[in-house]
């Protein structure tokens, strides 16, 4: 069956639901956002100055706290030798008091009722009263010193549990000092890294080509970010950048640096493979302004035109699989 074609005025009322969808859609549709300008060396430099203020103020902090971590150390250990000792003190009374019960109890000792009913002298019957008093005063005073024995022991216990709580505070004070601290530094060494460009930048991005030059024959690009790598992180197992054999690659070119994690192509250490991974995220985000165009690290590339990380083939070892350093080379 046929389906009529729709009337004029069916058409007209239709064209008139579109426009006011239409318009709906104009009114609420977001103006698109403006991008944000760059900001200027002078504002950068700016903003690390109000950086570098606030580190100070951090670095402060963290200092006081270190301070205060020392003491409660300190006053925490005294504590814990005060107790010790009452504890030593507490056991050879308690030992003592313990072997006078029994003595008592057992009759091992001579019986107070024993020794009165045996005299017959008054003035030996006197001497013998004398005699348990004394050791009726004897067993009080060893009662009583007991008793604060035991009270400074308990002193000492309370003490130390105090102590050991201020300790737990500052610890915890300390680390999240020192944490708030490391995220400021941080931030500082982001700004820096933001003063810096690549030279031979043009305009629209792209980077004019250059000659190695110095001692170390790799170009003023390479030049910049490896400096700025080793302010930044610990290399201690050396930097590989020109090398003269003729492999395809950008060493001979001179724009090209290794930063080595290990030695003699051993597998580095757990720490040392997360530097290099700490070295390849800092050179993925600052690829664009220093003209980096690409990093290999554990049998990976990355490239500045993908912007993704993809897997290599096997070329057989850490080194060449690039297990043991981070490989990064610029434009």
């Amino acid at each position: 069956m046929a389906v009529a074609a729709p009337s004029f005025r069916q058409r007209a009322r239709w064209r008139g639901i579109v426009a006011v969808i239409t318009a709906g859609l104009l009114v609420v549709t977001p103006a698109a956002a403006r991008a944000e300008p760059k900001p200027t060396v002078k504002q950068l430099r700016k903003e690390l100055d109000t950086l570098l203020k606030e580190s100070d103020k951090l670095i402060t902090d963290y200092y006081n706290s270190r301070i205060a971590h020392q003491k409660a150390e300190k006053a925490e250990k005294s504590a814990r030798e005060k107790l010790a000792a009452a504890q030593e003190v507490y056991n050879q009374n308690s030992t003592e008091l313990r072997a006078m019960a029994v003595a008592q109890y057992t009759g091992t000792e001579p019986s107070q009722v024993a020794m009165l009913s045996g005299a017959q002298d008054p003035s030996t019957l006197l001497g013998r009263m004398a005699l348990v008093q004394h050791l009726v005063a004897l067993q009080e005073a060893r009662l009583q010193g007991f008793a604060q024995v035991r009270d400074d022991r308990q002193q000492a216990q309370d003490e130390a549990a105090a102590r050991a709580g201020d300790l737990d505070r500052t610890v915890g004070e300390l680390e999240a000092r020192k944490k708030k601290a490391e995220r400021q530094i941080e931030r500082i060494r982001d700004k820096i890294d933001q003063l810096h460009k690549a030279p031979g930048m043009r305009s629209d991005g792209t980077f004019v080509p250059q000659l190695p030059q110095g001692s170390d024959h790799i170009t003023p690009r390479m030049a910049l970010v490896k400096q700025l790598i080793q302010d930044r992180f610990d290399v201690p197992y050396g930097i590989g950048c020109y090398r003269a054999i003729q492999d395809g690659g950008e060493h001979p070119l001179g724009r090209a640096c290794d930063f080595m994690l290990s030695r003699g192509g051993a597998m580095p250490s757990a720490e040392e493979l997360k530097r290099g991974d700490q070295i390849a995220n800092w050179a993925i985000k600052n690829a664009k302004r220093l003209g980096i165009m690409y990093i290999i690290y554990r049998q990976r590339i990355w490239h500045v035109r993908t912007g993704a990380w993809r897997t290599m083939s096997d070329r057989g070892g850490n080194t060449a699989n690039h297990y043991d350093h981070p490989h990064i080379s610029v434009y």
